[in-house]
């Protein structure tokens, strides 16, 4: 794992602090050899006939739950999911949102319904002390028992809770028996069915991928940890297609590319594939199949600028930032969004 710095250099812009009334009302920025300045219902009219749209359908779940530390101060238990060697991952966040740096190996968290979390050991990879193994023995299941006492994981910028509807994308599926995404996929919320039927109409395909996401970090030096994803065999096969008959593969968000670019071989090949990914994209490992990016607009410094630039290139991904500022652009889950369509001398430079 790499722990390069992103070279994009940015101020942040406003926060969404609220979802939007109208999902494909927000603001898309197209960023290409021209940058322009659009709505998302307008997605369709930047993509080419040919093109292959590829979307996350993993679920968001309630993963946030409050909970008590044994000398009565209240804390948020963050559910990231099953841990790559068993159990489950979790994180303590303070009741606003900041962090719990004083955690010890074996403390417990008293949560709803008599429910009790046991925090083992800290995750290594993650911060230290940031993220911990724990058991959360709760009958009926833990799905079962987060939609009964859970709610979205929400951080201070978005001032009240919101329905876990509000967390659900279009293309969101349940699977039974599965743990789904901690936090939503966002780059797909804009979506809806309205966009979709343009898309087709227009000549663009989709396919769908799934990886299920953990806990953000708000450490500037820290990489994703370990997540799991599945590639079904279509959708390997029509990313073949795809790039055979010379269309562009293009990846709504961060999740997607990470498992397309974890299916894929040296030279772009995908091919059916699933488990756990540790994939970073970077420097010294940049986009294989990727050709284009729907992204939102991520922190200063996070592990995900990386990766647009590994698609993208830095020049394009710091004139994005840069046009997002003069007629600024809102940032996280509720906020607006970015295409990147790099040239193809960039996005086929590894192949």
């Amino acid at each position: 794992m790499t722990r390069a710095q992103p070279a994009t250099r940015f101020t942040p812009g406003p926060s969404a602090t609220r979802p939007p009334a109208v999902r494909d009302g927000v603001r898309l920025m197209v960023a290409g050899d021209a940058v322009a300045h659009r709505r998302f219902r307008d997605l369709p009219d930047a993509l080419q006939p040919g093109d292959l749209l590829v979307v996350n359908t993993s679920d968001t779940e309630p993963a946030a739950v409050p909970g008590r530390r044994a000398d009565g101060r209240p804390v948020v238990l963050h559910v990231a999911g099953p841990g790559r060697e068993g159990g489950l991952v979790v994180e303590l966040r303070t009741p606003d949102g900041g962090r719990v740096t004083d955690v010890v190996a074996g403390e417990a968290v008293a949560l709803p319904a008599g429910v009790v979390a046991v925090l083992h050991s800290p995750v290594a990879g993650a911060t230290p002390g940031r993220m911990w193994r724990a058991t959360v023995p709760v009958e009926g299941g833990l799905r079962a028992y987060l939609g009964a006492v859970g709610a979205p994981v929400r951080y201070s910028y978005v001032p009240r809770p919101w329905p876990l509807a509000e967390y659900r994308t279009v293309f969101a599926r349940p699977v039974p028996g599965e743990f789904g995404s901690a936090e939503m996929p966002s780059a797909g919320r804009p979506f809806t069915r309205a966009v979709l039927d343009a898309l087709r109409a227009r000549g663009v395909r989709t396919a769908e991928i799934v990886l299920h996401t953990g806990l953000s970090s708000p450490e500037a030096d820290e990489v994703p940890l370990p997540e799991r994803y599945r590639v079904p065999a279509a959708t390997a096969d029509a990313v073949g297609r795809t790039r055979a008959a010379g269309g562009r593969v293009v990846a709504v968000g961060t999740t997607t590319t990470r498992a397309l670019e974890s299916a894929a071989g040296p030279d772009g090949t995908v091919v059916a594939a699933g488990g756990w990914t540790d994939l970073v994209l970077g420097p010294d490992r940049p986009a294989r199949v990727v050709d284009g990016l729907v992204t939102g607009w991520h922190e200063p410094e996070a592990s995900h600028l990386l990766l647009l630039e590994a698609v993208a290139g830095p020049e394009l991904v710091g004139r994005a930032y840069a046009a997002s500022a003069e007629r600024p652009y809102r940032w996280h889950e509720f906020g607006d969004s970015c295409l990147l369509l790099p040239p193809r001398s960039v996005t086929r430079r590894a192949r």
